[in-house]
């Protein structure tokens, strides 16, 4: 949707006509959804094809004041943006086709998918997790470009380096339209008055429908109380995964041009005071190993060079003394050492050992510190603990309470959506953040580097306000095939989810569900969910806000088979087993009493005997019985976690993950 602001008179450009608004308020349908604004008597007044150029009304209306021309200038030969978008819309793709388009690769370099997403739990997994800095070169422009997270999970990456950037480019599925982290980092973004540029990604998809799309952005625009500037966002229509973007989803061009356009030309270069003294916020921290330390942030005035004595601020009062003693700037896809950096670019500072995520590195003499980063609290916990299980050791490199507590503080350094606290003992320690992937993620980063714990069930974080018991509520999506729909519909009314919209998906056969759910009811809730629907449910949530106590929630309602004494499990003592449920485990396979090794058919939990051999006694004279076991649940780190409840425990190894009854807890089993 594009908007001219070149008259009194606001005009919108849907795909196919231009509508002309002279007050502030519409009350016309557009392709059939409401717009909370309103279009006058005369509508319409100009129907125009769309432009065959970019016009951008927010770069225009973004300009500096004559009158701070002297202290404060823009800078037009760099951009820097953030790609934010809902997680499977298509970012990081869409990073790859830019930096092939704009030869940062050679020819005949060989560059695998998804370039960005470098973590090996990012690449397994297929999401970003981590935000990531890199650059490209157009038309003598230098635009930095920073990858961001899609998960509501990790929207703490986000907020915190919507800090270094002018504009965002705003990814939305042809075919989803917006989904609720498109809510969340777009309200990010236009809190901070940012300028954004819509991209419609996939419009290659057979059932892709962008008119759809274009205005319930537009309408997501007014919902969350852009300015007019903001609301003149420019829209390009793109493949991703093919490299095409054009203006028109009919007429794409031969490669993203359109897209670098649009960013050059809407996106404003960044706002410096050239001569002022040095501040630069760290909005990032890296580690390696012969450099130590790198604060990775954009310098906000002043210039920074290397070798420079600087200051380094917390506040007003708290402020150290240190030297920069490399310095880096983002070229293509490395890091470039430096003499100089100008205010407006991204930089990678070395040799502050000590710095922090939110500082800010200054002039040594007259330099002031800039407002901190501020994040959304946390919404639910976890707590880790000693590993107590007899197989403790086996294992694990790092298993005392020292090791584990060192390494959760110094999560801290990096994660800023995350907070840690001491337990009720001194082996035990709460860890809070956003959702139970963000959690799982370090527990998966611990254990790969060796160390050996325990955690508890997920529980979200309550708030007490003038007496009433307040609960985070989410708003999660479900996209389901019709046939699956009213199982899933079941499950989340029995979870206290209010449904508030539902509507077809076009040619491809399924329904978009969008509730409002206690964050209680998401616990365990994305395996049960798969379960109802064999599979094909897709499921994504978002915190909204506290609200009064839902009322209890079941979350499970069958027991666990649990370990009746230490030893190996037997093909002869799991073919009894098996008639009583699921099983986790096969024959051959160590376990210890207390050991979780399946799911019980019915509720409450039993005790078994799953290493008791066969007796030897007159074997001759029985035929022998084969032997067939059913295959064992394969269950992840997600899934255990989703699944223990009050008086469970997951043992975390390097090379295990066990569940276990908590020995502490006073539930007795069957």
């Amino acid at each position: 949707m594009e908007m001219s602001m070149a008259s009194t008179t606001p005009c919108f450009s849907l795909p196919k006509k231009t509508f002309c608004i002279s007050t502030p308020i519409f009350k016309k349908h557009l392709f059939g959804t409401t717009l909370p604004c309103c279009l006058s008597a005369k509508l319409p007044l100009k129907l125009n094809p769309i432009p065959t150029s970019i016009k951008c009304a927010v770069s225009e209306a973004t300009q500096v004041p004559s009158e701070k021309k002297s202290q404060l200038m823009r800078r037009s030969d760099i951009r820097n943006i953030a790609i934010v978008a809902h997680v499977d819309h298509g970012k990081t793709t869409l990073v790859d086709s830019m930096l092939k388009q704009a030869k940062v690769f050679r020819d005949n370099q060989f560059v695998q998918e998804r370039i960005m997403d470098s973590n090996d739990i990012e690449r397994e997994r297929g999401i970003t997790i981590l935000s990531k800095n890199t650059s490209i070169t157009y038309k003598d422009t230098k635009i930095n470009i920073i990858d961001t997270p899609g998960h509501s999970d990790f929207g703490g990456e986000v907020e915190r380096i919507l800090n270094m950037v002018e504009g965002v480019l705003l990814v939305v599925d042809s075919v989803e339209g917006p989904m609720p982290q498109t809510r969340f980092v777009l309200k990010k973004a236009l809190e901070f008055g940012h300028a954004v540029v819509v991209v419609v990604n996939k419009i290659d998809r057979p059932s892709a429908r962008p008119e759809f799309v274009v205005n319930s952005t537009f309408e997501l625009f007014i919902e969350l109380n852009a300015t007019d500037e903001q609301c003149d966002f420019q829209v390009i229509y793109a493949s991703g995964i093919k490299g095409k973007a054009g203006l028109s989803p009919e007429n794409l061009g031969e490669d993203l041009g359109s897209l670098f356009e649009a960013v050059i030309r809407c996106i404003p270069g960044p706002k410096i005071n050239k001569d002022g003294a040095l501040q630069m916020l760290a909005t990032n921290i890296e580690y390696e190993e012969h450099k130590g330390r790198i604060a990775i942030g954009r310098v906000h005035a002043g210039s920074l060079r290397r070798g420079m004595d600087v200051k380094i601020c917390t506040s007003e009062d708290a402020c150290r003394f240190g030297r920069v003693s490399e310095l880096f700037v983002y070229e293509k896809f490395s890091r470039v050492p430096a003499e100089t950096v100008e205010a407006g670019d991204i930089c990678a500072v070395c040799g502050i050992d000590d710095i922090q995520i939110g500082e800010t590195i200054a002039d040594k003499s007259d330099g002031k510190p800039l407002p901190s980063i501020k994040v959304e609290e946390p919404t639910v916990k976890m707590s880790f603990s000693v590993n107590t299980s007899p197989f403790v050791g086996r294992e694990g490199k790092y298993v005392t309470s020292r090791n584990l507590r060192d390494r959760l503080y110094r999560e801290l350094e990096r994660n800023l959506a995350m907070k840690v606290e001491d337990g009720e003992t001194a082996d035990t320690f709460i860890v809070s953040g956003r959702g139970t992937l963000h959690i799982t993620i370090l527990i998966e980063n611990m254990r790969r580097e060796g160390y050996e714990f325990m955690v508890g069930p997920p529980k979200v974080i309550n708030k007490r306000v003038n007496d009433k018991l307040l609960e985070p509520f989410e708003i999660a999506t479900v996209e389901v095939p019709e046939e699956h729909m009213g199982s899933v519909v079941e499950l989340l009314g029995k979870r206290r989810g209010q449904m508030f919209d539902m509507q077809g998906l076009g040619s491809e056969g399924t329904t978009f569900l969008k509730y409002k759910i206690p964050t209680r009811g998401l616990l365990g809730l994305r395996n049960s969910i798969l379960t109802a629907s064999r599979g094909t449910a897709i499921l994504n949530t978002v915190f909204e806000s506290y609200e009064p106590w839902a009322g209890d929630i079941s979350t499970r309602d069958l027991g666990s088979l649990v370990a009746f004494e230490d030893g190996t499990s037997t093909s002869y003592a799991l073919m009894s087993s098996q008639d009583r449920g699921q099983l986790f485990i096969g024959p051959g396979v160590d376990v210890y009493k207390g050991q979780i090794v399946g799911i019980h058919q019915r509720s409450g939990d039993l005790a078994l005997n799953v290493c008791k051999k066969k007796a030897a006694t007159n074997v001759r004279s029985n035929k022998e019985v084969t032997v067939v076991l059913d295959t064992p649940l394969d269950f992840s780190l997600d899934d255990c976690i989703e699944y223990i409840q009050e008086d469970e425990l997951v043992e975390v190894t390097p090379s295990s993950i066990r569940m276990l009854k908590n020995p502490k807890s006073a539930k007795k089993t069957r």
